[in-house]
């Protein structure tokens, strides 16, 4: 049965949102707090760290939670859209009534929790909806809900940047932000009463499956290239770089040239295959990506190439491996929301890993705010900026080649 079109556009602007309170986090409220309220990169690496390692039990548990709710999911997806706006206005539109660091754990623990929770039940939904999408559903479904995702990672990180006549581009960015939250939550209403209520199946049958357990190993390296440089970008433009005022331009062509490819590396798979398509964008991100190594200041045109080349391929990844993990789930546990709790844990956990073994290291090197870093810390932040993602993603290369992925010969077949 054919899905109606008016119903992926409210999957996309879903995807949108939750990409909104994801990865832009990383790129700007680090920075955010340091400029504003002087916060040293140590400090806020280690907290960020920390929460994650709280992840650690939280996913799971809230894995549970969104099937033991599912029969309410509507009710229990709208308490966690508030619990994310209010999260957003409290990170970024309210000044801290506490200590800075605080407040900063305090409300990014609000904003992962409902950002996890969320993610969970829109991924699992998202399983039911494919199935009745047809032979090729999970990655027609994969390529709305990627694409709207990478607009909204598009959006959140330039918004400040635009913002900026306001005097105050971070609150604007908060406001903004609800206002997408009303839209996707009025956009998703319906979706949530398709929820099926079978039995809750936790972990277990996710991590019984060899195929599954390498997936989530594929994701947990596949991930790191784009957490360190998302976790680094503004560091490198202003300082490596020395560009500063170029971060928003960059940033929007990056995701922007992600968001266009998206769907054109959905139709690739469908024609070769999910893991061919895959294979090549992962090639291709490496090729780009080693050029940052030649850089230095005033190269702002030969980064913005690199920023287009390895955007495109981005949308490889955030396309065809969540279609692919999906496609399994609803192989083998289609109920177990849980396991998408694996998978929001595994893309969030990278983040944190980068935040907490890069920023320590720059603080180290004597980036501070407000302050010229020397040349030796220069030199670290284009090293850490371009090695370590092409050393990750030739590792995860490897593992998805050696994974065996028959169903994906022909994508969205039966066959396998």
């Amino acid at each position: 049965m054919s899905h109606p079109p008016a119903r992926l556009s409210g999957y996309a602007v879903f995807a949108a949102m939750l990409a909104a309170a994801g990865l832009p986090i990383y790129i700007h409220a680090p920075k955010y707090f340091v400029d504003e309220y002087g916060a040293g990169l140590t400090a806020l690496a280690t907290v960020l760290f920390v929460l994650r390692l709280v992840d650690v039990m939280q996913d799971p548990a809230l894995g549970w939670l969104a099937q033991a709710t599912r029969a309410r999911r509507g009710w229990a997806v709208a308490g966690g859209v508030l619990l994310l706006v209010a999260s957003m206005l409290g990170l970024f539109a309210v000044p801290p009534p506490i200590a800075p660091l605080w407040w900063f754990a305090l409300t990014l623990s609000g904003l992962f929790s409902a950002f996890s929770f969320l993610n969970i039940c829109f991924y699992a939904q998202g399983v039911q909806t494919a199935d009745r999408l047809g032979d090729k559903g999970h990655l027609r479904l994969a390529a709305w809900r990627e694409t709207g995702a990478l607009l909204g990672v598009c959006l959140a990180s330039v918004a400040p940047t635009v913002l900026a006549f306001t005097g105050a581009p971070f609150a604007g960015f908060a406001v903004g932000f609800a206002g997408l939250c009303l839209l996707a939550a009025i956009l998703m209403r319906g979706e949530w009463r398709t929820a099926p209520l079978g039995a809750a199946l936790g972990v277990r049958p996710v991590l019984a499956d060899a195929v599954a357990r390498r997936l989530l190993l594929i994701a947990l390296v596949n991930a790191a290239p784009v957490a360190v440089s998302s976790t680094l970008f503004l560091f490198f433009v202003e300082g490596a770089l020395q560009a500063p005022g170029w971060e928003g331009p960059l940033l929007v062509l990056f995701f922007l040239a992600a968001a266009a490819a998206a769907p054109v590396w959905s139709r690739i798979a469908q024609g070769v295959g999910a893991r061919p398509a895959l294979l090549v964008g992962m090639g291709l991100a490496i090729l780009s990506f080693s050029g940052v190594l030649a850089l230095g200041p005033g190269d702002i045109l030969a980064f913005a190439i690199i920023c287009l080349i390895s955007g495109a391929t981005l949308g490889a990844d955030l396309t065809l491996l969540p279609a692919i993990f999906a496609r399994r789930m609803a192989r083998i546990a289609p109920e177990a929301g849980a396991g998408f709790g694996l998978w929001s844990f595994v893309s969030k956990f990278t983040l944190a890993f980068a935040a907490a073994g890069l920023l320590p290291l720059l603080d180290r090197a004597g980036f501070a705010a407000g302050a010229t870093p020397p040349q030796a810390a220069l030199s670290l932040l284009t090293a850490l900026y371009a090695l370590v993602p092409c050393v990750m993603k030739l590792i995860a290369m490897a593992l998805l080649a050696m994974t065996p992925l028959t169903e994906e010969a022909v994508p969205g077949s039966d066959r396998g």
